[in-house]
């Protein structure tokens, strides 16, 4: 399950639980939209509540990343888990955009200015 909050000129999504294939099409349906009418976009991408994620948004999150590669400004990736630290590294090779990982939204709202 995936809550989002938009604000001018950035996305906050939090997932909570298994992250599905569903939720990530939420999340594209969401942010398709906002970089078409805003230009690049922040995003905040808090995966500290999810539990596991299926291969498939694996693969999704690549193609989405290289469809969307000029399409965000900074990613705040929040996390306490390698793994996924290590794939916010990999997909950082797909997009332009400065991404950096952190332990708390805290840190992360102060790395994109709040």
């Amino acid at each position: 399950m995936i809550v989002t909050d938009q604000l001018p000129h950035r996305v906050h999504v939090t997932v909570y639980g298994e992250f599905t294939l569903a939720d990530y099409r939420e999340f594209e349906e969401l942010v398709n939209p906002k970089v078409k009418f805003e230009g690049p976009v922040d995003l905040i991408f808090d995966l500290s509540q999810m539990a596991d994620f299926t291969l498939d948004v694996a693969w999704e999150d690549i193609k989405f990343a290289r469809a969307h590669s000029h399409d965000f400004n900074r990613i705040a990736v929040i996390t306490d888990s390698q793994w996924v630290t290590w794939s916010a590294w990999i997909s950082q090779m797909f997009v332009d955009a400065d991404v950096e990982v952190f332990a708390s939204q805290e840190e992360a709202c102060v790395w994109l200015g709040e």
